[in-house]
């Protein structure tokens, strides 16, 4: 197949390319989910502790530990725990959650330059580096996140437990990461034409040409007969008594009664009054 320069593609559309709009919202998106899922002390919950109230239950992050209770909004936060804060995943969920915040951002700062929705043809290498990094993020998420759940109730703590439920964040982080690995994924397939242009919304000028102009068979002319308006009139006498004699014999009009001897009055005038005068 020879080889084809982007001078012999064509868009179908100036709208922003659907790849790219399913990106920018995607990322954003899962970036928020992550930050959450970062900061929020509760990537896992320990209940009934021995010794404290039935309501009462510990909230473990990888920044923070709390103490809160469900009869209550609040909570004490601070706790010390040393054999908690030394496990290695840990250590690895702070450094990869923080850096798939960064790389987020570092990702939308190339991507958006890229598709330049401002100009008729976006960067499409540039654009798909973009969503090469968003889709490099979203898999640094998932790796604390699906380690830190595979050994949920192995991690140390000084806390005794005697039950351990996962927490808020590890949701958050699994959609997170799963919001940016597709947004990424979906944005990088644009560095590269295929399916036949489908994915840039492009298709080559000699196929627009034909598709156009050679592939639709002329139409012939279609022959239209006009009715003629020369119609053979009868003459006029003829068709007056007709008319005349149909609404004679179809329409009848009642008539009117004659008017009956009136009594006369002769209470005024003293005179008899004639009705038919």
């Amino acid at each position: 197949m020879p080889n084809r320069n982007s001078q012999e593609w064509m868009r179908l559309s100036l709208r922003t390319p659907g790849i790219f709009i399913f990106g920018l919202v995607m990322a954003p998106c899962g970036w928020v989910l992550n930050l959450t899922a970062t900061v929020a002390p509760n990537w896992r919950t320990l209940e009934d502790l021995p010794d404290r109230p039935s309501n009462e239950f510990i909230e473990q992050g990888i920044w923070d530990i709390c103490r809160s209770v469900t009869t209550s909004t609040s909570s004490t936060c601070g706790l010390e725990d040393s054999t908690y804060f030394g496990n290695e995943i840990i250590d690895v969920a702070q450094g990869l959650m923080v850096a798939s915040l960064v790389v987020t951002l570092a990702g939308l700062a190339v991507a958006i330059p890229g598709i330049r929705c401002w100009k008729e043809r976006p960067n499409w290498v540039v654009a798909g580096l973009g969503g090469l990094l968003i889709f490099i993020s979203g898999v640094f998420v998932l790796i604390p996140i699906s380690w830190y759940t595979h050994i949920l109730e192995d991690i140390s703590t000084v806390t005794p437990r005697e039950n351990v439920r996962v927490g808020y964040c590890i949701v958050l982080g699994f959609i997170g990461g799963i919001f940016e690995i597709l947004g990424g994924f979906v944005m990088f397939i644009g560095i590269c034409r295929c399916c036949g242009g489908k994915n840039r919304g492009e298709v080559r000028v000699q196929e627009t040409g034909r598709s156009r102009f050679s592939a639709r068979p002329q139409s012939q002319p279609r022959r239209v007969d006009v009715p003629s308006l020369s119609r053979d009139r009868s003459p006029a006498p003829s068709s007056v008594p007709y008319i005349r004699d149909s609404l004679d014999d179809d329409v009848s009009f009642p008539r009117a009664k004659s008017a009956g001897p009136r009594s006369v009055d002769t209470s005024f005038t003293g005179r008899p009054y004639d009705a038919d005068l």
